[in-house]
């Protein structure tokens, strides 16, 4: 056993090679930061969870706080999950292709408001030392993150996306660990980072995997639904995508003939899409179903669905690579440094989607639709590949990281 630096914890190994920071019934002080999007937010929080089964199976507890933005979603969703959240100032950098474009006066205000994050930040963590931080990425994690290396207090970050987030570029040389979701990320952190690094996978929630497709035509009242034919999910995330809307409700007759298709639009669309729909004939319309969110509905659905035509944020792909879910994937084209094209053509590279990039019309999307729907053993192949690399265990392995690197 090794003690720490403080002598206040032990950190034993164990057989399995996963170390625990701490003897049984002591608390592990933990402070999560991230947030601005659910790409970030999300797989804080199901790595919160898996933290806290994990300690509980050894008889010890997570004492967990949350730091963040006030009045984002990090803050909502902290508060639904009972974790104390705190809140500091945060600046945003809006990038540009030319940098002379991000010299925007919300930009120069933003950028003012870090120096007083930073200083908040330093207060939490001496005010709280935790044994680790945990960063999640955005604009909020950084002056958290930077707090923890000046408070000499133990710092992981996790990067959810194929390519290196910014904010986590600038970090990696400051972690103690840095945890990632792919192994082509690792060549892009700085080489020092690289040692220090681990592929552990994207967390997604445990729910996902225990779906049931008759339970989803139970709850969503998919009777019209023709068993004989394969389902397509088409969702552009909680918000919906006005391009992916588009392009199923151009070819909605056409498709509907090959598939039933449950279609998640988002609120903003879901009047226009529903007069599109009103004009199928009653043969076509029992085999669509339309919403503007899917709820806790999403792991039958997914369970279900043959095919899932998407955006390809970072908790997309890793929940459909999870899952084994042949896909179609149509990028966000304004998504940060085109992360979401970087995801899509990792993907299409290994045969674990298809990726439509670019300008991509009705024609594009029908052809990649038609070419999966009427091939099974293509869409099985998919499915495997995308298995290949997808990591279901990702919470717990992250979980056991932190553990390992908790001081």
């Amino acid at each position: 056993m090794l003690r720490g630096q403080r002598g206040r914890y032990q950190v034993s190994s164990r057989a399995d090679g996963a170390a625990t920071a701490g003897t049984p019934g002591t608390t592990v002080r933990v402070i999560v930061t991230g947030g601005g999007t659910g790409g970030h937010v999300y797989p804080a929080l199901t790595t919160v969870n898996a933290l806290r089964e994990a300690l509980a199976g050894q008889g010890r507890e997570l004492e967990v706080v949350w730091v963040g933005a006030r009045g984002k979603l990090e803050e909502r969703v902290a508060g639904q999950a009972g974790i104390e959240f705190l809140p500091v100032a945060t600046g945003k950098l809006r990038r540009a292709k030319n940098p002379m474009g991000m010299l925007t006066w919300t930009n120069i205000k933003d950028l003012a408001r870090v120096p007083w994050g930073a200083l908040q930040s330093v207060s939490i963590v001496r005010k709280r030392k935790p044994d680790v931080v945990v960063g999640f990425g955005g604009y909020v994690a950084v002056p958290v993150s930077v707090a923890a290396w000046l408070c000499r207090r133990p710092l992981v970050i996790h990067e959810q996306t194929v390519r290196l987030g910014l904010a986590n570029r600038l970090l990696a040389r400051m972690a103690s660990s840095t945890a990632v979701s792919s192994p082509s990320t690792l060549d892009l952190l700085p080489g020092s980072a690289r040692k220090r690094a681990e592929v552990v996978g994207n967390p997604i929630r445990a729910e996902l995997f225990g779906g049931q497709p008759d339970r989803a035509v139970a709850a969503l009242g998919l009777d019209g639904f023709d068993r004989n034919l394969p389902t397509v999910y088409v969702t552009g995330g909680a918000l919906g995508a006005r391009q992916i809307n588009t392009l199923v409700t151009d070819d909605l007759p056409w498709l509907l003939k090959q598939a039933n298709v449950i279609h998640q639009c988002g609120a903003t669309q879901l009047d226009q899409v529903r007069e599109t729909a009103d004009q199928l004939s009653p043969e076509l319309k029992q085999r669509y179903y339309l919403a503007e969110f899917i709820g806790s509905e999403l792991p039958d659905v997914f369970a279900l669905a043959d095919l899932v035509v998407a955006r390809s944020g970072a908790g997309t792909i890793s929940e459909l690579a999870a899952l084994g879910k042949p896909a179609i994937l149509i990028p966000l084209a304004s998504a940060a440094g085109g992360e979401q094209a970087f995801n899509a053509r990792y993907l299409d590279e290994n045969g674990a989607a298809k990726a439509l990039l670019g300008e991509v019309t009705p024609d594009d999307l029908r052809t990649a639709v038609a070419a999966l729907l009427d091939d099974p053993a293509a869409r099985a192949q998919m499915a495997s590949n995308a298995r290949a690399l997808g990591k279901p265990d990702a919470a717990q392995t992250l979980a056991a990281l932190i553990l390992r690197t908790a001081r």
